[in-house]
């Protein structure tokens, strides 16, 4: 049995995104963006109230770097892992991780832009520096893209980091970035990004969220 735990919008979307990719038969728990995370029953299969949440046969794992190396390995018929030995498993690895640099920068602007609903609680000066280090990461993909993978053929490496870019494309324009852009508008037109997008709202009310300028 596999069953993901999952909010739009969200880390979680990597999860489900490779699952379709995979191929796999899961169920998928679907929560709003609220409180819901922290309390029972999600509360006691995972105490940080945060999504993913994957169950796969009595087992559950919460992070989604993690999940991402298991659901490879549990399935490598879909070949989107590279195994221990492989000359890539480096590279791998490192992009699979690499989406969580993106990620904090992402997190830190979601919260001000997002989280924070009263002006008075939110801060230029974060939403400025979080932009601009938020940049400087995709930059660094743009910098290692050397082909239209990040390795030689479609992996979860891209779908990792292509999840992450997704959410950053709400805070910095992605066309200062023309590899980067040629390679996320691939990745949109798989099938499986296609379905792991949301059917309805999500965490994000506008397409985009421009820094406040700092009072001079």
């Amino acid at each position: 049995m596999i069953r993901l735990h999952h909010c739009h919008q969200t880390r979680s979307m990597r999860s489900l995104w490779l699952l379709y990719e995979i191929g796999a038969d899961f169920d998928l728990q679907v929560y709003p963006f609220d409180k819901t995370l922290r309390e029972e029953p999600y509360r006691s299969l995972n105490p940080t109230g945060r999504v993913p949440t994957l169950e796969i046969d009595g087992v559950v794992i919460t992070e989604s770097g993690a999940i991402a190396e298991y659901l490879c390995e549990r399935f490598p018929d879909a070949a989107l892992g590279r195994d221990p030995g492989h000359d890539e498993r480096a590279g791998f690895l490192n992009w699979i991780h690499f989406a969580e640099t993106i990620s904090q920068h992402t997190a830190a602007l979601t919260q001000q832009h997002v989280a924070l609903y009263e002006d008075h609680m939110r801060s230029p000066i974060i939403m400025q520096l979080e932009a601009k280090r938020l940049a400087k990461t995709l930059r660094t993909v743009e910098e290692g893209l050397e082909g239209e993978y990040l390795l030689s053929s479609f992996s979860a490496a891209d779908i990792g980091v292509g999840q992450a870019v997704y959410m950053a494309g709400h805070f910095v324009e992605l066309e200062q970035f023309p590899k980067l852009f040629d390679w996320f508008g691939r990745l949109q037109t798989r099938d499986a990004y296609r379905r792991s997008l949301p059917d309805g709202p999500g965490l994000y009310a506008k397409p985009f969220y421009s820094p406040w300028e700092i009072p001079s």
